[in-house]
Order: C-alpha cells, then structure tokens, then sequence
C-alpha cells in the first residue's frame, strides 16, 4: 500500500507518473543544507520513497542560482546555529542532523539523478555525489570546499568521492578546496553530462523516463545489488544475486517485460 506523501517545509515535492522531483526551494541561503529544513525533508522524501513500491526514479534539484551552497557560513563564523556547541555537542548535532542525508540518500532504493543547476559547494556537492547519476548545467561549480575553512568533510563526502573518481582526483579536489567548473567535473567523471541551463531539467526528466520505463521492482533490486558490490565478496554477491534473480523471475512484471519483446521481435 502506497504511503501519503509527505508534507516538506523547505523543498519542493513533485510526483509526474512515477517519478519523484525533490527541489531545494531555500534560494535565500542558496540552499543551504544547515539553519535549514532541506535534511528533514531529505529523510522524509527518501522514507516514503522505500514505502512507495510504485516509484521508480528520484531526481533532485535547486531553485535558484544554487544546487546547494552547503553549510550556512554566516553560523560557522557566529559560533551559532548547526555550529553552536563544544565537541560532544557538535559530534551529535552532526550525527542527529546533516548525517542522516548521506544515510538516508545511501539507503534510498530507487535511481537517484542529481540535476545540478548551480553551484554545488561543500556538503551540497557532497549531496550530489551521493546521488547515483549527475547531469549538470554550464552554470554548475563544484568544490569540496571544506580546507578553506580549517574543516573536514563531516558528512562523508570524503567515503562518497573517492568511489566516483578513485582516490587521486578525490583528494587533489579534498586537499586543495578549489572550485571547478562543470566542464572539468565532467572530466573528471563526476557528472555525465553538461547542458545549457534551460534544457537541464528535460534532460533530467528524459534519462529518469528511460529509467523508470523498466520493470519498477527489478529496478529497486539492481540499485540494491549496484550498492551491495561496493563492499561485498564475490562469491557471496553471486549468492545474493542467485535469490535477487529468483524474486525477479517469479514477479508478474518480469513475463510482461518477456511477453512485450516477445511482440517486438515478431514484428
């Protein structure tokens, strides 16, 4: 049974088909990711997502000139807000607020595309590149920005990166704190495709209908299997894949799927 969807406070929420549209919608701190509601309504969304059997595909966007400006500047230099505290209190406001981001988009069990229409600074390039597929506009900049303020990346940015672009290029961009543009991210292969800014969004739109035009459940099983290979043997992979296959073999979508190529191929 489908979940109610829930209600956001700063982001946007859009459901076309089944398609999810997460949007930022905090341009007045260029969305950023502290002294906002933007994780609550991460956690919420990915929540009724993993509830919602019927949708296949999460994007996630900024309004605005800004993907994510990351950590509210403005509060590290007053000491006040998410930075407010000695260490024990930091330690659990970081684990009790931006850490479950990371968390809950790890854990998400649908394809999550990151429409990158701005800067994606700190944690909120962190957030990107906790998504699964990246796409960009030429307006996008990207910084792992956290050495220029004497910080560590405190929401594991410094797990997700290394993983996307080995651990070289994660660490020149870690050490170094500077900013590149989205031609250059997408040398480096942190994002998959650059557009003009107008057309962002239908290229987003177009890449999550092909994805979620495949059979839903299966889909949410390989995003599973794609996470699990990260940090499972072999053998015991193949283990899972050999029940994941089962389910899949036995789900009524799967002798839909057989039974519409059947029909192309007698075309």
């Amino acid at each position: 049974m489908n979940e109610q969807a829930p209600k956001l406070q700063d982001c946007l929420l859009n459901l076309d088909n089944n398609i999810v549209t997460l949007t930022f919608n905090r341009h007045d701190v260029r969305n950023a990711l502290t002294s906002t509601a933007i994780a609550d309504d991460i956690v919420n969304t990915v929540q009724w997502i993993n509830k919602t059997p019927s949708i296949a595909v999460l994007v996630i966007t900024g309004a605005g000139s800004a993907f994510s400006s990351g950590g509210n500047i403005k509060d590290m230099a007053a000491r006040g807000g998410d930075f407010a505290g000695d260490v024990q209190e930091l330690e659990a406001r970081y684990r009790q607020g931006i850490q479950r981001i990371p968390l809950a988009l790890h854990k998400c069990e649908v394809p999550i595309i990151a429409a990158i229409n701005g800067a994606a600074i700190g944690a909120g390039f962190d957030v990107a590149n906790m998504c699964d597929i990246r796409l960009a506009s030429t307006k996008a900049k990207f910084g792992e920005t956290f050495a220029n303020l004497g910080l560590i990346p405190g929401d594991g940015g410094a797990w997700f990166m290394q993983r996307i672009i080995g651990y070289q290029k994660a660490a020149e961009l870690t050490f170094t704190g500077r900013v590149i543009d989205a031609k250059e991210a997408k040398e480096f292969g942190i994002v998959l495709n650059v557009v003009e800014p107008e057309l962002l969004m239908a290229e987003a739109m177009t890449l999550a209908t092909e994805i979620a035009s495949k059979p839903t459940a299966a889909m949410r099983l390989t995003k599973r299997l794609m996470k699990m290979a990260q940090r499972t043997d072999l053998p015991d992979f193949l283990d899972i894949c050999a029940v994941f296959q089962g389910m899949c073999h036995n789900n009524p979508e799967h002798l839909d799927a057989v039974n519409v190529m059947l029909e192309k191929l007698a075309k």
